[in-house]
């Protein structure tokens, strides 16, 4: 299992952007379909979204579709969560997680990173 270390959280503005970051370790991150979540105060976590492991098919949420964009570079074994028009409501700790094969944001992940912290405010 890869370990994973998201980056690029922060205090940002309603309407700004902000890319997120996720490093895995290892050689095999090619082999993992990779997922965003997030947790609010007082909230469960959530799925944002998620990429094949091949990066050609994308999931999102509804709250953030056409807002937010996932990709992956797999030779930099990083995927990036791009955040376009954030809303208050986008507050959360932002996590990665990674899931061996396919995956469409249902089912069990195989690793988490530890979160990134995303505040928005208005």
């Amino acid at each position: 299992q890869p370990q994973l270390v998201e980056s690029g959280g922060g205090l940002v503005q309603a309407g700004d952007s902000l890319r997120l970051s996720c490093v895995a370790s290892g050689r095999t991150f090619r082999s993992y379909s990779m997922g965003w979540f997030r947790q609010a105060p007082g909230k469960e976590r959530e799925f944002v979204g998620a990429i094949k492991w091949s990066g050609d098919r994308t999931y999102y949420a509804d709250s953030v579709r056409g807002r937010f964009t996932i990709s992956r570079d797999n030779a930099k074994n990083t995927v990036y969560l791009q955040m376009d028009s954030l809303k208050p409501d986008d507050t959360a700790v932002y996590y990665c997680a990674a899931r061996l094969g396919d995956y469409d944001g249902t089912g069990p992940l195989d690793a988490w990173g530890q979160g990134t912290l995303v505040t928005v405010s208005s």
